[in-house]
C-alpha cells in the first residue's frame, strides 16, 4: 500500500456476489424497505474487504426481458451512483419490486443511494405536508 491519492482504491470496487450461500448470508443481515427495493445489508466485519452487491429479481415480477431490465437498471444504478455509498466489507442484496421497471432512473438511483446510507424516507410531499 503506497501513499499515493491516484490510486484505484479512491474509486469505490465494488465486487459482485455470485453463489447462493453468499445471497443467504446477507439474507440474515438488516433489511430496509424502500417502495422500489427491499435492500439487503451484511456487515462483513472485514474493514479490508471490498463492498459486494448481488441483485435479486424474482419470477413473479414479469417474464425475462423484464427482469433483465429491471436487473440492468439496478446494475447501472449502482455503477454509476449508489456504488459509491456502499461501505468496504459489506455485503449489499437489491431485491427488486415491480414498481423499480417504471420508476424514473434518477429516482431509483436517488432511493438507492439513500437507502444505503441507511437515511430513513423523508419528505412525502402529498397530503399532510405542514408548511408554516
Amino acid at each position: 500500500m503506497s501513499g499515493h491519492m491516484t490510486s484505484d482504491k479512491d474509486k469505490t470496487t465494488v465486487g459482485r456476489l455470485k453463489s447462493r450461500p453468499q445471497f443467504l448470508a446477507v439474507r440474515a443481515g438488516e433489511s430496509r424497505k424502500g417502495p422500489l427495493f427491499l435492500l439487503e445489508v451484511l456487515d462483513r466485519k472485514d474493514m479490508e474487504g471490498d463492498a459486494r452487491v448481488g441483485f435479486t429479481v424474482t419470477k413473479k415480477h414479469g417474464n425475462a426481458v423484464e427482469r433483465n431490465r429491471m436487473r440492468r437498471r439496478l446494475k447501472e444504478a449502482v455503477r454509476l451512483s449508489a456504488g459509491f455509498a456502499m461501505k468496504p466489507g459489506h455485503d449489499y442484496v437489491i431485491v427488486a419490486r415491480r414498481d423499480l421497471l417504471h420508476a424514473p432512473f434518477d429516482a431509483l438511483a436517488r432511493a438507492l443511494c439513500d437507502r444505503i446510507e441507511n437515511k430513513p424516507k423523508q419528505k412525502r410531499p402529498s397530503a399532510g405536508s405542514r408548511k408554516p
